[in-house]
C-alpha cells in the first residue's frame, strides 16, 4: 500500500488495518442454496426479475 502524503496519519492507520483485516478474513464455508437461481447473485448485479416476474425478494 503506497502512502498517500495527503492523508491525515489517522486516515493511514485506518486503511492499515483494513487492509490487515481483508488478508486476515477467512472464507466462508457455507453451502450452496437449494433451489437458487444459477449465475451471479441477482440482488448485488440488480437482476430481480426473471421473464418479466419478480423472483427473488
Amino acid at each position: 500500500m503506497s502512502d498517500a502524503p495527503s492523508l491525515p496519519p489517522a486516515a493511514q492507520r485506518a486503511l492499515a488495518e483494513a487492509e490487515a483485516r481483508r488478508k486476515a478474513a477467512q472464507p466462508l464455508d457455507l453451502p450452496p442454496e437449494k433451489g437458487g437461481r444459477d449465475g451471479p447473485e441477482p440482488v448485488r448485479f440488480g437482476d430481480y426479475e426473471l421473464k418479466g416476474r419478480a423472483i427473488d425478494f
